[in-house]
């Protein structure tokens, strides 16, 4: 199986990830592994990573996604808030339309991620509130991830597949 892995990271999280399906998988057989780049088109998998805008994945990996034909898919990504399975599946759910039918979807892997501290500041800013305080312990939750636990979790979906 040729794979590529193209992934957008804006605070590393997803690079991590990226990371660690390519310590994964066999070296000779990945084709390219980077941003989103017609190079991939080679590949008859590909990984394609995402941070979380907005509830869906970056405009730059939706955009690459939807150029893609008769590939099989592996999803994967972070977003800022977490431990909730159901939210994850959401995001999933949203990325997925930009995947268009001719392409087969063989995993997913969501997990949280660290988010850089201009949020926490913009947190912190808002009046007093439950609201205010769930979302700055969030943020506290997820300055560890991705953590081994995620990076393992991963790992063991790709080899899964292999």
């Amino acid at each position: 199986m040729k794979y590529a892995i193209c992934y957008s990271s804006r605070t590393g999280n997803t690079g991590k990830l990226a990371e660690a399906i390519r310590q994964t998988l066999p070296t000779l057989d990945c084709v390219y592994c980077g941003a989103p780049h017609v190079a991939a088109n080679s590949a008859d998998v590909i990984f394609a990573g995402f941070w979380t805008d907005k509830g869906t994945c970056d405009s730059q990996m939706g955009e690459f996604l939807q150029t893609l034909e008769n590939k099989k898919v592996f999803l994967f990504g972070t977003a800022g808030f977490g431990g909730s399975a159901a939210y994850f599946t959401q995001i999933l759910e949203r990325v997925r339309t930009n995947v268009p039918a001719s392409c087969e979807i063989i995993g997913t892997f969501m997990c949280q991620g660290k988010m850089p501290d201009v949020v926490r500041e913009r947190y912190a800013a808002m009046e007093p509130s439950p609201k205010r305080d769930m979302m700055l312990e969030n943020f506290q939750k997820a300055l560890a991830h991705p953590n081994e636990d995620d990076l393992a979790a991963l790992t063991k979906l790709i080899q899964d597949l292999a």
